[in-house]
């Protein structure tokens, strides 16, 4: 769940005023960050379950506005679409468009409207999409709102951590770790919160819930105005080089980042079937009993979503520490070595599933499954996530950062693509044989980065 994030100059008022060590505007974009990813993984908790157990069903598919229209398109390139394969597609474009209108969005704050403004119009357009997911007829355009509104937010608050520190400031790691940890608190709260309102309430409470805390980050973000890093003019965002030929070395680089968008699509589109496939299994094959000093307790669907946000930020201190102590030694691994784990760990997460799939034949299997699944999982994504943006500010030239930030989030947009495509196999095929093919296809990914570690070692700066 990392963000792409670049720097910029320090705002001198924000560099004044320091909480823990910090600018105090890292506190606020830390919470505005965390109830946004609150707001959209509590969305993105309901909307599979949402749409194959009620809204894509008979009795209520015909009242959403565009949906028929929406329907024959995707069954024009991929043939009939039951419930759950449909479901799937819309799910997988809606993921892989949430990865793609950032980089507009980088671009309409860039060169028209500054990051402050982008980022209240994003705000105020998802608040508005949690809120309109509550009419059925308006579900379309309630997912086209959350687009576009993420599309402004995402890449613009991200990029104002950076703006809060001086070059060559040295807490500015440190900062985006923080950072990384708010937005999977977000993350961790959503599905127990807005999830658990959806299955147990009503689906539109949990969209609401959403919206709320939409909301909530708004204001604090509009609150923390004063402390945030001033607004550039696009004159002050040009560089006197932006236009010269780009040398060898860049070119190497943006190869380099081209070769690798291939493996890092396929681990994406197979990580995402954790939002997608991952929670039909937990909702009709898994045994979701748990049982306390005598009680029989059943864990609701959505929750098991909350494991992954909170193992990463359980998990992630003893990751670095490790890395530090194999530094220590001369033995860290390389930043394609460890994406290359990080793409053994995906697919071990998928053999595991398939041994649960094959164990339970006929059954349901125990949810101590899905937890070791999402053990391996989070390690891997920690392997690979928050080290493709330090891959990225390695490899790429100074004057072509942003570009080359854009083209790699796009990787997410294709995985997220190819996260949809992959799911609607999920009531084609045999259990085992699925996480199978999606274990497969991690395994290629490890392999191809594996393959271009010794080729792309001069192109990257580690």
């Amino acid at each position: 769940m990392a963000d792409r994030v670049q720097s910029s100059p320090v705002s001198a008022e924000a560099g004044r005023a320091e909480l823990f060590g910090h600018p105090r505007g890292l506190t606020f974009l830390f919470s505005t960050e965390m109830w946004e990813r609150f707001s959209y993984y509590g969305m993105r908790s309901l909307l599979v379950l949402y749409m194959t157990k009620y809204l894509l069903l008979a009795d209520h598919s015909g009242g959403v506005i565009g949906l028929t229209a929406v329907k024959h398109a995707l069954e024009t390139m991929f043939g009939p679409l039951p419930v759950q394969p449909l479901s799937s597609q819309i799910w997988g474009f809606y993921t892989a468009l949430v990865y793609f209108t950032p980089i507009f969005g980088g671009l309409l704050a860039d060169r028209v409207l500054g990051r402050r403004h982008t980022v209240v119009i994003g705000a105020v357009l998802m608040a508005i999409g949690h809120f309109m997911m509550a009419t059925e007829q308006l579900f379309l355009f309630a997912l086209f709102l959350l687009i576009i509104g993420s599309g402004c937010f995402k890449p613009n608050i991200s990029t104002q951590v950076g703006g809060l520190y001086a070059p060559g400031d040295h807490r500015r790691d440190r900062a985006y770790s923080i950072f990384y940890v708010g937005i999977n608190i977000g993350a961790f709260l959503a599905p127990l919160v807005c999830g658990t309102l959806g299955e147990e309430v009503g689906w539109h409470y949990g969209f609401a819930a959403a919206g709320v805390g939409m909301c909530i980050g708004l204001g604090i973000y509009l609150y923390a105005l004063p402390q945030l890093p001033p607004d550039k003019s696009p004159a002050f965002e040009t560089t006197t080089g932006g236009h010269a030929p780009l040398t060898r070395e860049e070119w190497r680089a943006i190869v380099a980042l081209l070769v690798l968008f291939l493996p890092n699509t396929l681990f994406w589109g197979c990580y995402e079937q954790m939002g997608n496939t991952i929670v039909l299994w937990a909702d009709a094959d898994t045994d979701r009993t748990l049982s306390l000093a005598g009680m029989h307790l059943q864990i609701p669907t959505t929750s098991f979503l909350a494991f992954n946000p909170f193992m990463i930020f359980a998990f992630t201190p003893f990751v670095v520490a490790l890395w530090s102590r194999q530094a220590a030694r001369n033995s860290e691994p390389s930043t394609l070595t460890k994406m290359t784990l990080g793409c053994c760990g995906l697919t071990a997460a998928y053999l595991i599933m398939a041994l649960a799939a094959f164990h339970a034949g006929a059954g349901k299997a125990s949810w101590l499954w899905l937890f070791g699944f999402f053990v391996v999982l989070t390690v891997g994504e920690l392997y690979l996530s928050p080290v493709g943006l330090s891959f990225v500010t390695k490899l790429a030239p100074t004057r072509l950062l942003s570009m080359l930030m854009g083209v790699w989030l796009a990787s997410s947009f294709t995985g997220g693509f190819l996260a949809g495509w992959l799911g609607s196999f999920w009531s084609r095929m045999a259990k085992p044989e699925f996480f199978l093919m999606i274990a497969a296809i991690g395994a290629v990914a490890g392999a191809i980065m594996f393959v271009c570690r010794r080729p792309l070692r001069g192109a990257v700066r580690e």
